[in-house]
């Protein structure tokens, strides 16, 4: 008998579908068939995001997170979420005293990218190789990845920006894992700190506003003089 009404209620349906199909609506009705077959009419079936501990994953910075991270497919997705176009040149790469987690190149400007790692909160040992890298290079991008900026460390890769020019940039990042039921972990990189280009070209422009004034001042201070040079030498 189940079978039966089983059968009916497919017929039906597909009777249904004829119908529909002379209206413009097959697809629609196709939905809704393979829907009420599944038993999801009255609700949707969503799974639910769950959030998992970096170090589930990668036991060690240097041993995993590292070389991960290294990997073509993973620098791309870092560097999409920056704008940059990364490629690799060494990993722990040794700059001054310290060595950079990650050594790579800017293709689209050529200057180099330190990046470096911590599967914690941020702290002040690794804002000091910071500025230490910053320090020891002409033009470079800084790149600090931690699983949680504090807000003070935050602040102070906005106030490097905010001081520094065009040829230094500093990037906070912070890194996620989530899943959704048995699926496998998925990464996330989150953007807490970057360049203010903006505030750069507004500062540059006032700057040039400023030598501007200052020019014109002169150009005052010189017609002067030489008005009095040429009536008192006639």
């Amino acid at each position: 008998m189940l079978k039966q009404d089983m059968t009916i209620a497919i017929i039906v349906n597909h009777e249904s579908l004829q119908a529909a199909n002379k209206f413009g609506c097959l697809k629609f009705c196709a939905i809704v068939l393979g829907l009420a077959e599944r038993g999801e009419m009255s609700e949707y079936n969503l799974g639910k995001l769950e959030k998992i501990e970096l170090r589930d994953i990668w036991t060690s910075e240097s041993s995993h997170f590292t070389p991960w991270l290294a990997g073509e497919e993973n620098l791309l997705t870092l560097g999409e979420t920056l704008g940059l176009e990364l490629e690799l040149e060494a990993q722990e790469r040794a700059v001054g005293p310290f060595r950079a987690d990650i050594l790579c190149k800017d293709i689209g400007t050529n200057a180099w990218v330190l990046i470096e790692n911590q599967l914690e909160r941020t702290d002040h040992t690794h804002l000091g190789q910071l500025l230490t890298y910053a320090s020891g290079l002409e033009a470079v991008t800084i790149v600090w990845i931690a699983a949680r900026f504090t807000e003070e460390h935050r602040s102070t890769l906005d106030w490097l920006n905010r001081i520094t020019d065009e040829t230094f940039r500093f990037f906070g990042v912070e890194v996620e894992l989530w899943k959704i039921g048995e699926s496998q972990a998925a990464p996330r990189f989150n953007v807490v700190s970057k360049p203010n280009n903006w505030s750069k070209l507004v500062t540059k422009a006032a700057r040039a506003i400023d030598e501007a004034e200052l020019s014109d001042t002169k150009s005052l201070q010189l017609a002067y003089w030489g008005e009095i040079w040429w009536r008192t030498s006639g």
